[in-house]
């Protein structure tokens, strides 16, 4: 398998995987450092626009990344100031917009379970 191919399966994988799956372990992530459930929620509300109930909905109804990137009420636009690596990628290099959604979001939750200050975090 080519390396083109091996990313574009890799990325479709992405894609299709439903949020609700990796939450509970962005969570646990979290709380492991002695950080909170409610900071995690935090995050995902600042970056999405979501509230609590449709993250609970989007989790029931195991919706997947992409349609919850794309189907954010307000993907908030300070997101272009998270940067650095994950995954071994710089997060501001990333081309396919719904990937570089998803490291900005395993950014901040990183940068939460290092302790990183919340209003450091929501790039106040």
């Amino acid at each position: 398998m080519a390396d083109s191919d091996k990313s574009r399966s890799s990325t479709e994988r992405v894609y299709r995987m439903a949020f609700g799956k990796v939450y509970p372990m962005y969570v646990q992530k979290a709380e492991r450092k002695g950080r909170t459930k409610a900071e995690v929620d935090e995050i995902i509300f600042w970056l999405t626009g979501y509230d609590a109930f449709a993250l609970q909905k989007i989790i029931a109804d195991e919706v997947d990344f992409e349609s919850f990137f794309k189907g954010s009420p307000r993907f908030n636009p300070d997101a272009s100031k998270i940067t650095g690596s994950i995954c071994g990628y710089k997060v501001e290099e990333i081309a396919d917009p719904v990937i570089q959604k998803v490291r900005y979001l395993d950014k901040l939750i990183d940068e939460l379970a290092k302790g990183r200050p919340m209003e450091k975090l929501l790039r106040k």
